[in-house]
């Protein structure tokens, strides 16, 4: 018999999947922080340390495959928990690599658990998400990006006084001992129901198309992200000799950035809408991207690292929550399977165009993709409207326009409601339970058509 108070006892739902985020953002800063001392133990060129990478976007994508089935089966809290220990457990093994054979193996195995791990926490915040009834899951994608930040920042701080092996190693028992405070409130979360359009675990039929768009466009951004953390600190010592230090506050600083956007992301959402969100966030993300490749110095490539963060911030947990509004837990997990294809395949992507063309040139892919993520989101709504408002064959600039004339509708209509474009998204009954739900992301459901 236990006497203290049920609340003390195990966090809510919402506090527990908070708490995952949390650690898995430290897990990863963590590991994105010692790379640079990985690469150099292992003796890895760029071509081989992004071989080793792409070993961790095989094991990610393994990782992911049956996540959907077995939320579905078990529920995404139970599955949620399993992930965390086994990231936790699996976090050490890079650290003790001796080889870039040996370290591709362990990242096989790393990216396996934090690819199961990642599609169980976002089914689980879809499903808190539905409970509250309002944008959630921005803000739970800000405990991701502080735990990042946490990480990042402590393996700036031990960089030249613990070796790898023991700070990865106290950072997994970290993880075991959050994964075992948060099982309690997980598993309160039960097993949510199964929207009509899936099957098995996976979404079928009309609802198949628009979540794998929704990946498509996670995945652009995505693979910013991921080019960010594994190669950012790179750029910054070997394109512009910045120190070690400086070089983990690249990551810290990008962190930051993405926290404070996604702490802002519900009232974003309500303020400008989802579409405009998403466009103007890619715009901004490759704005900055840009002033990094071309900063004359590591503080100016700081700034754009900074608004990187902030454009990157929303585009992936919103385009995340929609997938789990139209499919449920499979829905997360297929649009997760094709976003982190970005995340987890970009590294390796760089690694090969910078042993060819210099790193410069091979991150200069980061904007490229970050403004076909915007053309996606604000050429969905013209999709949605059910007929072109200009000829196909019109200039490119009339083309832009119409666009951003569709874009930007939704809101100003709302304005003049004296309301936000937020009620319009809840409808009655959704996957993920009783109460209201989120509806898919606008313009997305016509292209099932």
């Amino acid at each position: 018999m236990s006497f203290l108070p049920a609340r003390l006892r195990a966090p809510s739902p919402a506090g527990a999947v908070a708490g995952v985020f949390a650690l898995d953002g430290l897990l990863f800063g963590s590991w994105a922080a010692r790379i640079p001392d990985v690469t150099a133990a292992v003796g890895a060129t760029h071509a081989t340390l992004g071989a080793a990478l792409l070993c961790l976007s095989v094991g990610a994508l393994a990782g992911m495959q049956p996540a959907g089935v077995l939320c579905a089966r078990f529920g995404a809290g139970r599955v949620t928990t399993a992930g965390a220990v086994l990231s936790a457990l699996a976090v050490a093994l890079p650290g003790t690599a001796g080889s870039v054979p040996v370290l591709g193996a362990a990242l096989v195995v790393f990216g396996a658990a934090t690819g199961l791990l990642n599609v169980a926490v976002n089914s689980a915040g879809v499903q808190v998400e539905a409970r509250a009834g309002r944008p959630m899951l921005p803000a739970l994608h800000a405990a991701f990006s502080l735990g990042g930040l946490a990480g990042a920042a402590a393996g700036g701080l031990l960089a030249g006084s613990l070796g790898v092996a023991a700070h990865l190693t106290a950072v997994g028992t970290a993880g075991l001992i959050v994964a075992a405070a948060t099982a309690g409130g997980l598993r309160r979360l039960g097993t949510a129901p199964a929207p009509d359009a899936v099957v098995a675990g996976r979404p079928v039929g009309r609802t198949r198309v628009p979540v794998v768009l929704l990946g498509v466009i996670a995945g652009c951004t995505a693979f910013g992200e991921g080019a960010l953390t594994d190669w950012g600190a790179l750029h910054l010592t070997q394109s512009l000799g910045a120190s070690a230090g400086l070089a983990a506050a690249g990551y810290a600083g990008f962190s930051l950035a993405m926290a404070a956007g996604r702490l802002a992301g519900c009232r974003l959402l309500v303020r400008f809408g989802e579409t405009r969100l998403l466009t103007g966030g890619a715009l901004l993300a490759a704005a900055g991207m840009a002033l990094a490749l071309v900063a004359p110095s590591a503080p100016v490539a700081l700034a754009g690292f900074v608004l990187v963060g902030l454009g990157f911030a929303n585009l992936f947990p919103v385009t995340i929550a929609r997938a789990g509004a139209l499919g449920g837990s499979g829905g997360v997990a297929l649009a997760s399977t094709v976003g982190y294809s970005g995340l987890l395949g970009g590294p390796p992507v760089i690694g090969f165009l910078a042993e060819h063309s210099g790193l410069p040139v091979a991150l200069a892919t980061v904007p490229v993709l970050a403004v076909v993520a915007a053309a996606l989101a604000a050429l969905a709504v013209l999709v949605a409207v059910g007929r072109p408002r200009v000829p196909v064959r019109a200039p490119l600039t009339r083309l832009v326009t119409a666009a951003a004339r569709e874009v930007g509708a939704p809101a100003a209509q709302a304005a003049r409601r004296g309301g936000s474009e937020l009620p319009a998204l809840l409808t009655a009954g959704g996957p993920t339970g009783p109460g209201p739900r989120i509806r898919p992301y606008p313009g997305l459901e016509m292209l099932a058509a």
